[in-house]
């Protein structure tokens, strides 16, 4: 089983070094910014050609737009060996409801809070 974090979990690990890695699609992302040290985006329909690319001995908080995408990511992480995976737990929309850190692209922004690029 997964471990689920917050959005203020979360950001306490990410302060600490944990990785972001945002699952949505590259559209998704460029609409909405959230600020936080460092953020890799490897789109869902990349995961399983890619996911060696990502460190297997870092913590890493996986994120999409509500937590669905990223806890089948998260879920498939840990079947290939990554221990050190969270899924961020109501996504980048409940990160931002949260009143958490946020840029905004002014790419679409108005049209989406559901969706959050973060760098």
């Amino acid at each position: 089983m997964v471990k689920e974090l917050s959005p203020s979990e979360a950001k306490l690990e990410l302060e600490k070094g944990a990785l972001l890695v945002d699952v949505r699609e590259t559209y998704e992302v460029d609409e909405f910014a959230c600020d936080v040290p460092e953020t890799l985006v490897m789109p869902l329909s990349e995961l399983q050609n890619k996911y060696q690319e990502l460190p297997i001995d870092r913590d890493l908080i996986i994120a999409c737009a509500g937590g669905g995408r990223s806890l089948y990511a998260a879920t498939f992480l840990s079947q290939h060996g990554y221990d050190k995976v969270a899924n961020l737990d109501g996504g980048v929309f409940t990160w931002h409801s949260q009143g958490l850190p946020v840029k905004k692209s002014g790419k679409g922004a108005e049209k989406s809070v559901n969706s959050c690029k973060l760098w």
